[in-house]
């Protein structure tokens, strides 16, 4: 029998993904499950974006350039710079979603074997992209009790050896909801200026930002060719399927060798370029009806969380995630558990184990992270199921 690669082994399982058969034996079972595991808007796809790709005269589905469409990365150039971000159509390769914007960051800047430091907790999948690479990822931890704020620059700099190549961040943050502020990313740039680091930066959410303003790490001044910008429409236009993402840097010779692997890949997705370029067109208040639900879902989950005995969460500045504390054992088996043996009047939830946006031994057993996404009165009634769950689960730590 011929077994699977080391690589295919070490692979981890989706931390956010890996509970699904559950949920589906739980609703096979006439239960209903609220989902709050996984970072799907049920916000709608704007319309005008979906006829785009209906009404596109298309007589042959080609190729498109290995960057992605010139038009579209045209339309690129205008939407950056309505964020402040001055850029070319030929500092931009239109990728496959974020992801895959993620791992030519990864390919394209470290060798085998180099490291890259992530404040923890993060998302769950630098860890697969990371392996793929063949890079090693160094967590920094980030704290609940100060709303996982970027960690000391100190404790950077402990870690920083002579295969560290790169910091990545993730603003606002997944998992842990957390903004940046202009001081923390000036801090990240003088780092990188002194160690001559990278700076990849995931800025997925960056229209969702509620406690202060937003800053890329295409605003500073001092490191213009060492950082990589790492883009995505999914959540910003509740277009997750479309799987439309960027990689964009000012570094000519990242960008040429990011090529190479954009061409080994031949397009990025052709349909959907043409959704996202007519996504760059929707009008400059297009946000402001999902920013004002995500920020009332947001509200009310941080009030019900903090109002359960034993839990705590700290409010989150962006995103539509957040992680709590719950008095539990572990919660992996918790997760479980809510899904395989319990239901409050005929419901239960799902939510992701924080544990697996950890790679420090121990950490996140008893933290979960939430994604808002779901309607208040959904919302209102997976709160209930906790708070009815943490009376009765075994494995509940005394306060």
């Amino acid at each position: 029998m011929l077994n699977p690669s080391q690589r295919g082994n070490i692979m981890p399982a989706s931390p956010i993904r890996k509970l699904v058969p559950f949920a589906e034996a739980a609703k096979k079972k006439g239960i209903k499950v609220h989902h709050l595991n996984i970072g799907q808007p049920d916000i709608e796809t704007p319309p005008s974006i979906l006829d785009a790709v209906k009404h596109s005269n298309i007589k042959i589905l080609e190729y498109s350039h290995s960057a992605g469409n010139e038009s579209y990365r045209k339309k690129l150039v205008e939407y950056y710079h309505k964020v402040g971000i001055e850029i070319t159509k030929d500092q931009i390769i239109v990728t496959a979603g974020g992801s895959e914007g993620i791992v030519f960051a990864m390919m394209s800047c470290l060798d085998q074997g180099d490291e890259i430091i992530i404040p923890e907790p993060f998302y769950a999948n630098y860890n697969g992209f990371a392996i793929m690479a063949g890079v090693k990822i160094v967590p920094v931890i980030s704290g609940i009790e100060d709303g996982f704020a970027l960690p000391p620059i100190s404790d950077f700099e402990k870690l920083i050896g002579p295969k560290t190549k790169a910091i990545l961040i993730c603003n606002p943050n997944n998992p842990t909801g957390y903004l940046y502020s202009k001081e923390e990313m000036e801090a990240l740039e003088d780092i990188c200026l002194r160690k001559n680091l990278f700076l990849f930066s995931d800025e997925a959410y960056r229209e969702f930002s509620y406690s202060g303003e937003y800053h890329s790490a295409m605003h500073l001044k001092k490191i213009p060719e060492q950082v990589v910008l790492l883009d995505t429409i999914s959540k910003r236009y509740a277009s997750c399927g479309a799987r439309i993402g960027a990689f964009i840097t000012k570094n000519k010779a990242v960008y040429d060798a990011a090529m190479k692997f954009a061409q080994a890949r031949l397009s990025p997705p052709g349909l959907a370029q043409i959704l996202a370029e007519a996504a760059v067109d929707l009008p400059n208040n297009y946000f402001d009806i999902p920013k004002a639900a995500y920020i009332s879902r947001r509200d009310l989950l941080i009030k019900r969380l903090n109002n359960i005995p034993g839990v705590f969460c700290p409010n989150p500045g962006g995103a539509f995630y957040a992680i709590a504390r719950l008095p539990i054992d572990d919660s992996d088996v918790f997760c479980q558990w809510l899904l395989e043996s319990f239901s409050f009047h005929g419901q239960t939830l799902m939510m992701a184990p924080a544990s697996g946006f950890y790679n420090t031994p121990g950490k996140g057993k008893d933290e979960v992270r939430l994604a808002y996404v779901i309607n208040n009165e959904d919302i209102n009634l997976a709160m209930d199921c906790l708070e009815e769950a943490l009376k009765v689960y075994p494995g509940r730590k005394n306060e």
